[in-house]
């Protein structure tokens, strides 16, 4: 099945949004915004609240991709543990790195409540090892972080612990964070687009820019020449910007929605009330709504989606929950994720003043939010945090235009065919 609704579940629960306005003729703005997600949103509130002209072009309407599609997962961290960061990038650096993600988790809150934004965010998240060597490296890090950087908000639990939480036995233990959490991903979205606006930032739909250059952003209606453009695309960057399409790759998500849980069903199915994500590298991500439905994430697709959304993630879902193998599912959607090379998200400068953020690899609720924060700081002159990410020394995948894909969709396959073992 598939949802009428591109947003599936998360578009019939959310409020409907405004009407706005699409891009005709020529504006003028200190910053121009290209992208309609997190990162433009929280970029348009920042420069906004600053005092800045701000003009938003977004190519559907706010939050109609990635961010409004996604797990609503707030993870901690980065994509990379942070043993393997201080080896690759020095421990000032992967540090500094450390510090931000913790940063990026404590302005999703702060947005939240200071905006008001009725997204149902709730408080842990349970990353579930799928076998005994996921078991022990899970532990291996949570040790690290516990002994290194002090992190008192992170514990392993056991197989026993972890069934109880859970309401599962299908892992060996677990990682609960309770630092992390989840919330209503379109909702969280629609609630930036509001607070930007009022905040005095323009917000153009059905409005794709189609070339960027030399200061101005140009639609097939009109165009907006800025001081500052700042590229929040995603996965699509490439599309706008050719010679960035070689450090970002797109592959498919796919999530479903039962029915509302019957009292023992819900109960019984994840009592925690947590997010959970597991550790495979084709990974399983679940959690209950507010309207207590399970929203059951597995599966990724390479090239085109299927059809029959709820037929893919079934199987996975009752593997977890047998007794949910039959509950009707009355959503299932997919959505595009932008990943890179190295799972660390990719920001840099086209120009003095065209900045670019993308690449979260599946952990946008927080580092998207953090990036469009950073782009605009350094557009209001405080590059020091945008800087520190666009360190990070950025990975092409591999294959010309014509073989990219097709080697990038080999590797992922080859880390899918890991997971067994």
């Amino acid at each position: 099945m598939r949802s009428p609704e591109p947003q599936g579940y998360y578009a019939a629960s959310a409020p409907a949004p405004p009407p706005r306005a699409r891009l005709d003729g020529a504006v003028k703005a200190d910053v121009c915004i290209a992208g309609g997600g997190y990162t433009g949103l929280v970029a348009a509130l920042t420069l906004a609240k600053a005092g800045a002209r701000v003009a938003l072009l977004e190519a559907d309407s706010v939050g109609y991709r990635a961010s409004g599609r996604n797990g609503g997962q707030i993870h901690s961290g980065q994509r990379q543990d942070q043993d393997s960061l201080e080896r690759w990038l020095g421990e000032t650096h992967a540090r500094d790195l450390w510090r931000l993600s913790e940063d990026a988790k404590a302005l999703v809150r702060r947005l939240v409540a200071e905006h008001t934004i009725a997204c149902d965010l709730k408080p842990g998240l349970v990353i579930a090892a799928h076998n005994a060597r996921a078991l022990r490296k899970l532990a291996q890090e949570t040790d690290y972080l516990q002994r290194h950087y002090a992190d008192a908000s992170i514990r392993m639990i056991d197989a026993d612990e972890t069934a109880q939480l859970l309401g599962t036995q299908a892992y060996r233990g677990a990682k609960f964070d309770s630092g992390g959490g989840h919330l209503h991903p379109l909702r969280y979205a629609r609630g930036l687009a509001d607070a930007a606006e009022k905040s005095g930032a323009t917000i153009y739909e059905q409005s794709r820019v189609l070339s960027v250059e030399d200061g101005r952003a140009t639609t097939a209606q009109g165009s907006v020449t800025a001081d500052w453009i700042l590229l929040a695309c995603d996965a699509y960057t490439g599309d706008l910007v050719p010679a960035l399409a070689p450090y970002i790759a797109q592959l498919e998500s796919f999530i479903v929605a039962t029915v509302p849980l019957s009292d023992e069903q819900y109960a019984q199915t994840l009592p925690c009330d947590a997010a959970v994500a597991d550790t495979r590298h084709v990974l399983d991500y679940y959690r209950k709504s507010d309207d207590r439905r399970l929203l059951y994430a597995g599966r990724e697709a390479y090239w085109s989606p299927p059809e029959d959304v709820a037929g893919l993630v079934r199987p996975r879902m009752a593997a977890v929950y047998p007794k949910l193998a039959d509950i009707p599912i009355e959503y299932g959607w997919h959505g595009t994720v932008g990943i890179t090379a190295t799972r660390l998200p990719h920001f840099g400068r086209l120009g003095p003043r065209t900045l670019f953020a993308h690449g979260y690899s599946g952990q946008g609720v927080a580092l998207a939010t953090l990036g469009g924060q950073l782009l605009a700081e350094a557009a209001l002159g405080r590059p020091e945090r945008f800087e520190t990410m666009a360190r990070v020394p950025a990975r092409k995948f591999p294959g010309g235009q014509a073989l990219r894909r097709p080697l990038v969709t080999a590797g992922l396959l080859w880390l899918k065919l890991l997971d067994v073992f």
